[in-house]
């Protein structure tokens, strides 16, 4: 077999070759720490102005977790964009969704599962739902310089505890502290007012369909009070992403499932819409 690069060396740096930690992200801060989005500075003094993603929302149902986001991406007053993805699954057993500078929290996550699958690699087992949390408030904790000049990343993150057979979520803030949340939690700019209907809609042992029609019912009212929240758009058929966890894994509600729950949302509000004066 000829090198199709002759005269290249084909030996690893010796970083490949030395024993470390199971972290995949450890390794690149050490090796390349320029290419993590921790490892990137902006001059003293510069704000970018780049599209901010909002607003997640996450209960607890029997037996799982599921977490759903608004499509909208929004900069400054206008519309960035109208269905982009907020809601990522991390592995096998957890979601994680995104609010803040749409860039490079969607670079985070990729990294973050990376470093999941990095780590089940390297250690021959899947870590556990509180080692996987804390590890996400690292990756978090090392963006601090970034957030500070405006570019904020401040995820949630959901999944089941294969060791308690229980669904969980956790917040976070832009310094990298990690909270369990009970029941529910709300994050983004329309967080406040999700967490007003979550309040009045989620109950202990709610079944997986009628937790998805919570989080569309919560994310309705984020979107009638918060620009930056968008609604269900029934013209161009985009629809909220939910995902669900539990025993069986993480997955994605399919869209014409969605388009039952928004229906009959959207129905329910046509005569009644609240707020009204």
């Amino acid at each position: 077999m000829t090198d199709s690069f002759p005269g290249r060396s084909r030996r690893l740096d010796d970083a490949f070759l030395t024993a470390g930690s199971s972290s995949f992200t450890e390794f690149v801060s050490a090796y390349r720490p320029e290419l993590l989005p921790t490892g990137r500075r902006l001059p003293s003094g510069t704000s970018i102005e780049a599209p901010h993603g909002t607003t997640i929302v996450s209960l607890l149902y029997d037996g799982g977790a599921l977490m759903a986001g608004d499509r909208r991406a929004t900069m400054g007053n206008v519309i960035a964009n109208r269905d982009m993805e907020k809601v990522f699954a991390a592995d096998e057993y957890s979601v994680v969704g995104i609010a803040g500078t749409a860039g490079i929290a969607i670079e985070l996550v990729r990294l973050y599962q990376v470093e999941l699958e990095h780590y089940e690699k390297i250690e021959g087992a899947i870590m556990s739902l509180e080692g996987k949390a804390n590890r996400l408030a690292s990756m978090i904790r090392g963006n601090l310089a970034l957030a500070m000049q405006g570019l904020t990343v401040v995820p949630t993150y959901a999944g089941f505890d294969l060791e308690s057979a229980t669904g969980r979520i956790y917040s976070y803030d832009v310094t990298g502290g990690c909270y369990v949340e009970g029941g529910h939690h709300s994050t983004g700019s329309g967080s406040v007012f999700a967490r007003g209907a979550l309040k009045k809609l989620w109950r202990p042992g709610l079944e997986e369909q009628q937790a998805v029609s919570v989080a569309i019912e919560a994310l309705y009212d984020a979107a009638d009070d918060d620009s930056a929240t968008g609604g269900p758009d029934l013209g161009r058929q985009i629809w909220p992403t939910v995902a669900l966890v539990d025993h069986a894994g993480a997955r994605f509600v399919a869209q014409d499932v969605l388009e039952g729950h928004v229906e009959r949302v959207v129905a329910a509000r046509r005569d009644n819409p609240g707020g009204a004066r």
